[in-house]
């Protein structure tokens, strides 16, 4: 099954990070957030993945096209002018990196890869812009278990904002708030059939728009409630968020050895 990675936009409240690069090329623990997102999805056996090109594409290209230098040791004899790549630790990753325009919404670009999804009957596409510890083989399944077209996973908005005690005028204590306990928004990580792509008209339609609202009017999307971690990187607060769990060396989104 494919994986539809949408890693095209502009990323314009991270601004002080997407000048150069696309956002799902932010690095967090020096890997890319797109790395973090394909290692979550392979930790649970779907190793093919499509992303969805857009603003400065070529830098995801750059970084596929010498992914297996970095994951493995070289051996360089200048005066033969060759080289020679020894085994590595590279993962088994089928990576399709096709152009979808630099200004098509989320809708036009998964309909863009319809030649790509070929004749699926099913296939996933998720944001590359957050992160979370779902478990993909459940989502899959449960999916296949409603026979209806569509499925989001439905998660807790994270708080914005921490909460200070204090006592007189001195802080005693800070926590993170965790994620709120009312409410569910679109956390990505969807599965969908491929007749879902008849619901897209063209380039300019957002995927959450009318194809969302469609198939919620004709009771065919369906909510996979994640009460666990999720978290996106809009904005460079979000950014050093994740940067701090992932110093920790427990950062939850991280299920892969």
């Amino acid at each position: 099954m494919k994986t539809i990675i949408l890693s095209g936009g502009l990323g314009t409240r991270l601004s002080e990070e997407t000048t150069l690069k696309p956002k799902p090329m932010v690095e967090i623990g020096g890997h890319p957030l797109l790395w973090h997102i394909m290692n979550i999805y392979a930790h649970h056996g779907f190793e093919e993945f499509v992303v969805a090109l857009g603003y400065k594409g070529e830098v995801i290209k750059d970084y596929f096209t010498r992914f297996h230098l970095q994951g493995s040791d070289l051996t360089i004899d200048l005066a033969a002018r060759s080289t020679t790549i020894h085994d590595g630790a590279n993962p088994r990753w089928k990576v399709h990196l096709i152009d979808t325009g630099s200004t098509t919404q989320t809708g036009g670009r998964i309909k863009r890869l319809a030649r790509i999804i070929d004749k699926d009957p099913i296939f996933m596409f998720t944001y590359g812009d957050g992160v979370a510890n779902v478990d993909v083989k459940q989502l899959v399944e449960f999916h296949k278990s409603h026979g209806r077209l569509a499925t989001v996973t439905a998660v807790r908005p994270p708080a914005r904002f921490g909460d200070l005690d204090i006592e007189g005028d001195r802080v005693v204590n800070f926590a993170e708030k965790p994620q709120t306990g009312e409410g569910w928004i679109n956390g990505g990580f969807f599965v969908l059939d491929r007749k879902v792509l008849d619901f897209i008209d063209g380039d300019e339609m957002p995927f959450e728009s009318k194809p969302m609202e469609r198939l919620t009017q004709e009771g065919q999307l369906m909510a996979f409630r994640h009460n666990d971690f999720w978290q996106p990187m809009d904005t460079i607060r979000e950014k050093n968020l994740l940067e701090e769990i992932w110093s920790t060396g427990r950062a939850p989104w991280k299920v892969w050895a």
